[in-house]
């Protein structure tokens, strides 16, 4: 277990991204929030991940006549791996399938936001009681680190 959360450390560090304290990772991309989007998805789905419904948190907005530059959650995950931890604790639920959050800033920049991979397996898991074998933390750090770069560069 702390070779893996080592690894994911030296990895985020060497990658040039680091979730701080709350365990958020943050990618400036070149790229509108809307491309940003379905370049995430394209990267999710050629991976075999299942895209869930997005929320659009900014159309959500301008139905209520309120103003919020654009923001969208993406959803994703692999119901194969995931449903046999719902079975096991199913209020896992509220924070299962991952997501990440891309929006527009107040001077106009596109960021792609989500959870690290070691806050998912150590602090959401935890959260819920779920062990989970060891080597996920690396392999899903690496698999996030490919799908963001994919839509962000």
């Amino acid at each position: 277990m702390i070779k893996a959360i080592v690894f994911v450390a030296v990895f985020l560090m060497a990658t040039g991204v680091w979730a701080g304290d709350n365990g958020i990772l943050k990618k400036q991309s070149k790229y509108s929030v809307q491309e940003t989007v379905e370049r995430l998805e394209a990267a999710v789905r050629a991976k075999g991940i299942k895209v869930f419904p997005r929320f659009d948190h900014a159309a959500a907005a301008k139905e209520y006549g309120l103003k919020l530059p654009p923001t969208v959650v993406v959803s994703f995950g692999n119901p194969k791996y995931g449903t046999k931890f719902m079975l096991r604790e199913p209020l896992a639920g509220i924070d299962f399938p991952p997501k990440a959050l891309v929006y527009q800033d107040d001077s106009g920049k596109v960021w792609l936001a989500y959870n690290s991979s070691a806050y998912l397996y150590e602090v959401i898991f935890r959260r819920h009681g779920l062990d989970y074998p060891s080597g996920d933390v690396a392999f899903y750090a690496k698999l996030l680190e490919e799908l963001t770069n994919q839509a962000v560069k």
